[in-house]
């Protein structure tokens, strides 16, 4: 039976591109660029983390980023990642913040590397987050890290991903991505996960953060949105990814290639692409190799 066309949700993910970039980003530059991308028209904008400068130094600025960025009259929601209770309670202090991301990751070795918890521990972490989110009217996206494998040797199965979706579901959790942290997702993997929890959960927001390489790209997009996913995770060129991968061509969905999939599909997109064209130019001045 042919699906009928629907609007996806399109999450713009500058932070993640940022975030492992080798020379600092001058604050005024990462601020431009991110207002740039706000005229786009995207749903969402992960524009910084509330996370430990000695972590992630590049995002030690982001305090100072929000107060130059100009939302008003864009229709793109913002978007902050978050490691801890610490930084959610940063985090909520802005008005200009709706979404709170958390990165949970059901590997344990990766877990306690990110966030020196164990996966039981940060379970718990989370539930205190989604209750600090629901009191003053954040909203709580949580990433299932590590989603479609791990390079560790860690236990994993698509069933066990299934299984922890059920587990973050039950705390109340309305908003949930898988991401393919290492990019090693198969199209097999991705529409069994997908047309299992789509159906189940069908009054949440099902998102897809894939890393891929170059030629990988359309086939998850495919097999993803094929099995019910709606919503997807992009960044400008391509950029960022995870540093763990074993291939270093896998990145970042590309955004353009995001887009192009999506207009085949003739699927319903209300993007600037005079904003998108400039942002690109931006982008293209910010990350050179």
């Amino acid at each position: 039976m042919q699906q009928t066309a629907q609007n996806i949700t399109i999450v713009e993910c500058p932070r993640d591109a940022m975030q492992g970039w080798k020379t600092f980003i001058p604050t005024r530059k990462k601020a431009a660029y991110l207002n740039a991308l706000l005229k786009v028209g995207f749903d969402i904008l992960d524009f910084g983390s509330f996370v430990s400068p000695r972590a992630i130094p590049q995002m030690a600025d982001t305090h100072e980023v929000l107060s130059q960025l100009d939302t008003a009259g864009s229709p793109t929601r913002l978007l902050a990642i978050i490691a801890n209770i610490r930084g959610a309670e940063d985090a909520i202090k802005y008005d200009a913040i709706h979404y709170l991301g958390f990165p949970f990751s059901i590997s344990e070795t990766f877990q306690m590397r990110n966030t020196n918890k164990t996966i039981a521990q940060a379970l718990e972490e989370v539930a205190l987050i989604q209750e600090l989110c629901v009191k003053n009217g954040k909203e709580l996206v949580l990433y299932i890290s590590m989603g479609f494998g791990n390079p560790y040797g860690d236990e994993y199965s698509a069933a066990l991903a299934i299984d922890w979706f059920r587990k973050i579901a039950a705390l109340g959790i309305t908003n949930i991505a898988l991401a393919d942290t290492i990019g090693v997702a198969t199209p097999e993997n991705i529409h069994y996960i997908f047309s299992n929890l789509v159906p189940e959960f069908s009054n949440l927001s099902i998102g897809a953060h894939f890393h891929s390489t170059p030629s990988t790209r359309i086939e998850k997009l495919d097999s993803a949105y094929k099995a019910g996913c709606r919503k997807f995770d992009s960044a400008l060129l391509g950029i960022g990814g995870c540093p763990m991968a074993k291939d270093e061509l896998v990145g970042n969905m590309d955004t353009d290639v995001l887009i192009g999939w999506a207009q085949r599909q003739q699927l319903p997109l209300h993007l600037d692409y005079d904003a998108l064209h400039h942002a690109r130019l931006m982008a293209s001045e910010i990350f050179i190799h």
